[in-house]
């Protein structure tokens, strides 16, 4: 782990593997890039994988009112000083929400999108936002109280127990920014624009942004695939890595043809 120098300031980088279009990997609001692990380890044995942290996470420099476009652009500035000019991005929940902020600012950097456990608008997000806010003094005990809500029922105790010491880690004023980013998010207009080939995927049992917010999300975007995973939670990616590897690899073979 380490953070690289940016034009959008240091930016906290963890990458795998060479070769190939990299995909890009953008972590949620209550983590950083190490939840990434699995899909580093993965996607690393074929091409170029790198995880980011935004700013004011990880091994980022927090910068002090940041909105979902600044993280986009810081992103692009981490892409830039690593030489990347065009990625597949996949973001999970906040991470979906800046890669489609992404695509909006700039669509020619974008190979592909896939979106995780998000949305283009929550229906209760400033409920969520506002809740969020007011526990965030406290971020090991909103971990604690949040953990049961944010994965499936059978999640292991050692992916419980990283969820938690993750969250606990997390700047509060990091994590306030990047709940103001997240679920007071409006990209209706910007979802509807997508032109890149499009995967949108949810755990089966997500009951922080259910399928049906994926649903939806995937029938603004022209062409969408849309796919479940079966005994996750929000976060699908670290509960069930195979299944969420196994979507996206056969996602990029149908397209990289």
């Amino acid at each position: 782990m380490s953070a690289i120098e940016t034009a959008a300031g240091a930016i906290g980088t963890i990458e795998q593997g060479s070769g190939g279009v990299p995909i890009v990997f953008l972590h949620g609001v209550g983590s950083d890039k190490t939840v990434w692990r699995p899909q580093l380890a993965h996607f690393g044995a074929a091409r170029r994988a790198v995880a980011f942290d935004y700013p004011g996470y990880g091994d980022s420099a927090l910068r002090d009112g940041a909105t979902r476009d600044d993280y986009a652009a810081a992103i692009f500035a981490a892409m830039d000083s690593l030489g990347i000019a065009r990625a597949h991005v996949c973001g999970l929940s906040l991470g979906g929400v800046v890669a489609i902020a992404m695509h909006a600012r700039d669509p020619s950097r974008c190979a592909s999108l896939i979106l995780a456990d998000t949305f283009a608008v929550h229906p209760d997000g400033q409920g969520i936002h506002d809740r969020s806010v007011a526990a965030s003094a406290d971020l090991a005990a909103l971990a604690q109280a949040r953990v049961g809500v944010l994965l499936a029922p059978g999640a292991s105790p050692a992916i419980r127990d990283e969820v938690v010491t993750t969250m606990a880690a997390i700047d509060p004023a990091a994590y306030r920014i990047g709940a103001r980013a997240v679920w007071l998010a409006d990209q209706r207009d910007r979802a509807a624009a997508i032109r890149v080939p499009t995967l949108v995927m949810c755990g089966a049992e997500d009951r922080i942004t259910p399928p049906a917010l994926s649903e939806e999300l995937a029938a603004m975007i022209p062409n969408a695939a849309l796919a479940l995973i079966d005994g996750a939670g929000h976060l699908a990616n670290l509960e069930r890595p195979a299944a969420f590897n196994a979507r996206i690899d056969a996602f990029l073979a149908g397209i990289e043809r």
